[in-house]
């Protein structure tokens, strides 16, 4: 699936390791020292070396020392002006380099990168604990919070004090000396793991892989997939013969279109064990992870890590969380049995003669569909080319909210397979740099993701800039017969993550921090998940979803079978979802002390009675959300209570009509533009209309009436 290549991007970056004295020329200036003066301010990805991270992360430290001793000694009273305002542009240096980096450091993870993060993370580190930790900022900061009344200032401006000073006392600037002392050193243990984890996860992956020697193993599988299968193999000096790795792209197919059951066990059970073992083995890691955190909830004052961070979002507390998920979990884990009986029925009815493992689900999933409603995935695959796909988002970003893609062909890119365009509104006018890389790689982390090079609003010289935001993720490639073409879940992973590309171009509100998608974790994915619900719409399949091959648009009789089996599998889909989520918060909870990782899942897995047919989503050695940083860490259930929030607005919008101009406008308003300007709940409302009702999810999801 990965295809070993080295990008105009990495080769630049492998040549200036190598000839330091072009490095040191002294007429070259090193890019992130200054403005980028690329249109938009896109960063010039061909001037940037990999000597040039370390010098100006120094640079930018100085520059945030500096800037940092301006606001503290300020001998006036502290202000918005003085004292916020100056925050949000602490140091456009440390802001150039940190973005280019982390962006690099999933989307290009060379060896040469890998080695950079070990000396700069911690240096990011440091100078974060600097800011964050200081004791003289941080009283201006409270200060100014405890005399909000007697500020001229806006609401926003009110609600952006809030979050400093929410934002600094979480990260312990309330603590004593002493604790502060030893809540950097937790900090650094921790971001060291984080590494060590992303690192081992992805030689794992890199390491694994299926040879097949006769093409008969491989009956069931889409010729597509074949082909890839067999490029990676002659990539690998095994030509003629068939490699299969653990990339999505790979992965999947075999799961779900195998028929070959040996060659579906044993691809399930390399990703279920993956970085487990030998020299990637991330369990020592994670046993690390777990105790550390629980000593940091401590020196916070929390009784357990679970509780720290659902403190700081919507849900308030683990036990709220717990019980959205387990309003799911429950009629979910049924619906399992009824799936697991089909099932069943299908293989006695056909003579298999054993009884339905985890490894089958998925393939007897898609059987059971094809008896039940005469459909088939693979059916779908031909109608989904990238490019028409794109054609399809394209349309439904018009639509909505009368946005335009204009492709810029001469603008910097980080490799030559990466897109950007210029989104434009309706009149013209620059809303955003939109950049997108789609195709997996062997430097390139697993998943799909949105982030931003640049984000929206003011900066330190006076001006509103507009946001630079991309999208990646590791999509089926094309082969030397066939264009790209996706499954229906790479469809709706490409909306999914657009959505998020959405809520980072269209934001308005005016303060970066709280721009786009700087809200609360669990809100985060409002944007994401409700955008997937477009890709399967009939009016827009009718618009994007073409033959590859005869241009042939997909039938409303394939569209009928899709929908119709659209809920089989949705008690699978929904149970290992809630699953992890609840293995997530039960790690949250546990103070660390002499943990075994596999005997901790296993049990746990006992006590929620998962169904003995599927397991979690992700494992621990290979569950990045929680243990490659702290983003979603006791949060993981945030993508379920999102999808509370996403089924109760789509039913507004299926309604209303799924491009209804009135209801567009206000889900644009108080969604995509308002960030966190407002209480999530109460911008949410002003959209809906009411609180979210969890009963929306359970309708959507086909787990209750």
């Amino acid at each position: 699936m990965r295809h070993k290549f080295l990008t105009a991007a990495a080769v630049a970056l492998c040549m200036a390791a190598a000839n330091p004295k072009a490095m040191n020329a002294d007429t070259r200036v090193n890019p992130f020292l200054q403005p980028y003066t690329t249109q938009y301010e896109i960063p010039p990805f061909e001037q940037i070396t990999i000597a040039d991270f370390a010098p100006a992360t120094e640079a930018g430290i100085r520059e945030q020392r500096a800037n940092l001793e301006k606001i503290i000694n300020n001998p006036e009273a502290p202000t918005f002006d003085n004292t916020i305002l100056p925050l949000e542009n602490l140091s456009p240096i440390l802001d150039r380099v940190e973005g280019v980096f982390y962006h690099y450091d999933a989307a290009m993870k060379s060896p040469a990168i890998s080695a950079l993060g070990e000396e700069l993370i911690p240096m990011f580190m440091a100078a974060s604990n600097e800011v964050m930790l200081n004791d003289k900022l941080f009283e201006r900061i409270k200060t100014l919070r405890d005399n909000l009344k007697k500020q001229k200032l806006n609401p926003v401006q009110k609600r952006l004090v809030e979050k400093y000073y929410k934002q600094f006392a979480e990260q312990g600037a309330a603590l004593p000396a002493d604790k502060k002392k030893e809540l950097v050193r937790v900090n650094n243990e921790i971001s060291k793991l984080f590494m060590q984890f992303t690192k081992n996860l992805l030689k794992a992956t890199n390491d694994f892989s299926i040879v097949v020697y006769d093409k008969a193993d491989l009956a069931g599988l889409p010729e597509s997939v074949v082909a890839t299968a067999a490029e990676t193999a002659k990539a690998r000096g095994l030509e003629g013969l068939y490699v299969f790795t653990l990339h999505g792209p790979s992965r999947l197919p075999v799961l779900q279109y195998a028929d070959n059951r040996g060659l579906r066990e044993a691809m399930w059970k390399g990703y279920t064990s993956l970085a487990s073992t030998g020299d990637t083995n991330n369990i020592p890691v994670i046993e690390k992870i777990i105790k550390l955190r629980a000593e940091k909830a401590r020196l916070m004052g929390f009784d357990n890590f679970a509780q720290m961070m659902t403190s700081r979002v919507m849900a308030g507390t683990p036990e709220a969380a717990e019980d959205l998920l387990m309003k799911v979990y429950e009629p979910a884990k049924a619906k399992v049995k009824e799936e697991v009986a089909d099932m069943q029925a299908y293989v006695d009815k056909t003579g298999g003669g054993f009884k339905i493992a985890p490894w089958d689900y998925y393939y007897y999933s898609g059987k059971v569909k094809n008896d039940k409603f005469g459909f088939s995935e693979t059916e779908l695959q031909p109608y989904f080319e990238l490019s028409n796909v794109l054609n399809g988002l394209r349309y439904c970003a018009d639509k909505l909210y009368g946005i335009k893609f204009v492709e810029m062909p001469d603008a910097p890119k980080y490799m030559d397979q990466v897109t950007v365009y210029d989104i434009q509104d309706k009149n013209g006018k620059h809303v955003s740099v939109f950049m997108t890389d789609y195709f997996p790689r062997d430097t390139k982390v697993q998943g799909a993701w949105m982030e931003q090079l640049q984000s929206a609003g003011l900066y330190g010289d006076g001006t509103m800039k507009r946001p630079i935001v991309y999208n990646v993720g590791n999509f089926t490639p094309p082969t030397a017969e066939t264009p790209s073409l996706l499954t229906l879940d790479e469809v709706e992973t490409t909306f999914h993550e657009f959505g998020h590309a959405l809520q980072g171009m269209l934001t308005q509100a005016p303060y970066r921090s709280l721009a786009g998608t700087n809200v609360d974790r669990d809100y985060v994915e409002l944007c994401s998940q409700i955008t997937e619900h477009w890709a399967t719409a009939p009016e827009v399949l009718k618009v994007y979803a073409k033959h590859y091959k005869t241009g042939e648009v997909i039938s409303d009789e394939m569209i009928e079978k899709m929908q119709g089996a659209g809920n089989f599998g949705q008690g699978f889909t929904a149970t290992e979802l809630a699953a992890s989520a609840l293995l997530d918060l039960a790690w949250g909870r546990c103070d660390g002390e002499n943990v075994d990782v596999a005997n901790f899942e296993n049990n746990f897995a006992k006590q929620i009675g998962l169904p003995s047919e599927l397991t979690f989503r992700y494992r621990s050695p290979y569950f990045k959300h929680i243990f490659g940083d702290d983003g979603y860490a006791s949060g993981y259930y945030t993508y379920l209570w999102a999808q509370v929030l996403d089924a109760d607005g789509w039913e507004l919008f299926e309604k209303k009509g799924i491009f209804d101009p009135k209801t567009a406008a206000s889900f644009r308003k108080h969604i995509l533009e308002s960030g966190d300007t407002e209480d999530p709940m109460t911008l949410f409302v002003k959209f809906r209309g009411h609180k979210p009702d969890p009963s929306a999810l359970l309708r959507l999801r086909g787990l209750a009436d």
